[in-house]
């Protein structure tokens, strides 16, 4: 992988109530379609991400697998893994999280019995 790039945050904490895999898988897909890591980056193997994050090297073969179902990241054998150059499906993932992203804000409102909007418009009176 390219020094410039970092996979996952160095400060990168591990919430314990959620699993190891989908936290770096969270995190990996938020850097690739924010451009931190720009399409065609080398990633590092799975033996390298999980001694430089001290985790099981099942749980960074799952993440890997995982993003690559995604379409994120593209493995060529012998070659190694990269950040896909489809930037169709980095647009299409933008698009879940944001889609991930507006329910949980609906889904605040209503437990607050709010509307969205009057969030919105709470948020603009401040």
């Amino acid at each position: 992988m390219d020094s410039s790039y970092e996979l996952l945050p160095e400060q990168f904490l591990i919430n314990p109530s959620l699993p190891i895999y989908e936290q770096f898988v969270q995190a990996i897909r938020e850097r690739i379609v924010s451009g931190m890591i720009p399409p065609g980056v080398r990633l590092p193997s799975v033996r390298d991400l999980a001694a430089s994050r001290g985790v099981n090297p099942t749980t960074a073969a799952r993440t890997y697998q995982e993003l690559e179902r995604m379409g994120l990241i593209v493995t060529y054998r012998g070659q190694g893994t990269f950040v896909t150059r489809e930037e169709g499906v980095i647009a299409d993932a933008r698009k879940a999280i944001i889609r991930q992203a507006v329910q949980q804000f609906k889904e605040i409102a209503a437990s607050l019995g709010l509307t969205a909007e009057q969030m919105l418009q709470m948020n603009k009176e401040e």
